[in-house]
């Protein structure tokens, strides 16, 4: 009886192990999924900010070259504003002039002369000649400024063409001690400066690097383009200029260029600020490389686990179902296609102890053909097989409850186990088979059966043979009645009532 239930649970545990092991294998390939790409976001991110490390660096640097010669050359045009103040200037002669004023002054070769002009924008002085050529700046923005706004310090013009050559114009206003206009100190910083700078850093072809005033115009740029140099930012609608604070950065397409780039801003440390760019497919480059390659071999992995597991999955499967159809085989009863002795007392071992626990009734019906030794003795075997087919037939059309178990007990005699069942819904059943199969039996002059039914709610201390016992009587009692007929057991007293 046990060695029963161990074959009916046998093939669970393939069933079961075939779900796990495909759901186990997703899992395992999800999360290791999920860990890769964790770990290349983390290492994208490393990249992002070794490249933002870097273009900080840059434009840091960039901006300290450049505010330090503003400041150097700002200070040769301080000294030349509080020179022209010198009374002495007056009397001495042309050279001694030019002493006293450059004598400190910054000359390099991408700086210009320094130049001064009076009030009314004439040039009265200039550091490369000591008889300089009638000009006058009155209309330029850096005079103008000055002229209108005394406290405006050190002036930065926008690029434009000054002295025969791009530059940027850096200029002081000259005040008497009164505060008033006595005119401007100029100079220039020519994009040669810029270029040399530039030249000297290792920058890969996309990479840009864009000088700015604090109004944001575009000072300089590489790559160079003069259509660009001087535009101002707050002039593009498409760019917000809360983009891009101070020392802060911003991945995506800038002012420019269409080019996606990651931009990085220098601080507010000088006069003009810097923003180094370099392109994002340059930025990932090494990581997108990596990222393939990582996620090619954990595809190609994620592909061998499911399709092993698939295959697995689907041997489990082919066991399963021959098991399945072993234990039908088994189980079942060749002939009428009910469940074997075998298959009954597994399932009523088990329906007898859940009854128990449930405290419900368990029923019992056991059938019998009547004369059918006669008849099998008078038609032959082959005859007799088709009476046992057509009564388990009538009893399956009777027996259709999910719970309910229909099985050949042996020989001519059936078993039907119904689960929850009283005795008078016992007996109904019963009843409705032996109708059954006498209106098939009219037809075909056959047979009829005789009904044992009993039916109890198990007790401890009780066990399932009692029942099959008084099953038993009542249809030995329904057999001495005159068959055809259906019996109910009476358990308490017994004794057998029709």
């Amino acid at each position: 009886m046990l060695s029963g239930w161990r074959d009916v649970t046998a093939r669970r545990p393939w069933r079961i192990s075939a779900k796990l092991l495909i759901i186990s294998s997703v899992v395992t390939v999800i999360g290791f999924s999920a860990v890769c790409v964790n770990v290349m976001l983390d290492a994208r991110r490393g990249e992002e900010a070794l490249a933002r490390q870097m273009l900080e660096n840059l434009a840091t640097t960039i901006e300290s070259d450049v505010s330090r010669n503003i400041e150097i050359y700002d200070l040769s045009l301080k000294a030349v504003a509080s020179n022209m103040l010198l009374p002495e200037l007056a009397t001495v002669s042309k050279p001694i002039r030019h002493l006293i004023l450059f004598d400190h002054a910054t000359t390099a070769r991408h700086f210009s002369a320094i130049q001064v002009f009076d009030a009314e924008g004439r040039l009265i002085i200039d550091a490369s000649t000591l008889d300089p050529l009638t000009e006058n700046r009155s209309a330029e923005d850096y005079f103008t400024v000055h002229r209108d706004n005394p406290g405006a310090g050190l002036f930065i013009s926008r690029p434009m063409l000054f002295r025969g050559a791009y530059s940027i114009v850096l200029s002081r206003r000259i005040s008497d001690t009164d505060g008033g206009f006595l005119g401007i100190v100029v100079g220039s910083i020519r994009f040669s400066y810029f270029h040399e700078l530039f030249e000297r850093l290792n920058l890969d072809p996309e990479d840009t690097i864009t000088v700015l005033k604090r109004d944001r115009t575009i000072m300089m740029r590489r790559p160079f383009d003069l259509d660009i140099i001087g535009t101002n930012l707050n002039d593009r609608w498409r760019w917000k200029a809360d983009n891009l604070q101070a020392g802060a950065s911003y991945s995506g397409q800038g002012p420019v260029d269409p080019t996606p780039r990651l931009y990085v801003r220098s601080g507010d440390g000088g006069p003009l600020f810097v923003v180094a760019g370099k392109p994002l497919t340059a930025v990932f480059a090494l990581w997108q490389r990596e990222a393939f390659r990582i996620g090619a071999v954990v595809l190609l992995l994620a592909l061998f686990v499911l399709g092993s597991t698939l295959v697995l999955a689907r041997e489990i499967g082919r066991r399963a179902d021959a098991e399945r159809k072993l234990e039908e085989m088994a189980t079942t009863d060749a002939l009428t296609g009910l469940r074997n002795r075998r298959k009954f007392d597994t399932v009523i071992d088990v329906e007898w102890r859940r009854a128990m626990r449930q405290k419900a009734p368990l029923a019992l019906l056991m059938i019998d053909a009547d004369h059918f030794k006669a008849y099998n003795d008078t038609f032959g075997h082959q005859a007799g097989d088709q009476v046992l087919v057509g009564i388990a037939i009538c009893i399956s059309d009777s027996v259709s409850r999910a719970g309910d178990c229909a099985a050949r007990y042996g020989g001519e005699e059936f078993a039907v186990l119904l689960p929850n069942t009283s005795a008078d819904d016992a007996f109904k059943v019963a009843e409705k088979i032996r109708f059954k199969v006498q209106g098939w039996s009219d037809d075909q002059a056959v047979s009829t059966v005789s009904c044992g039914i009993a039916s109890l709610v198990p007790a401890a201390g009780m066990d399932w043979p009692i029942l099959v016992a008084a099953a038993d009587k009542a249809l030995y009692a329904a057999k001495a009645a005159g068959r055809n007929r259906s019996v109910v057991a009476s358990l308490s007293k017994l004794s057998l009532v029709a």
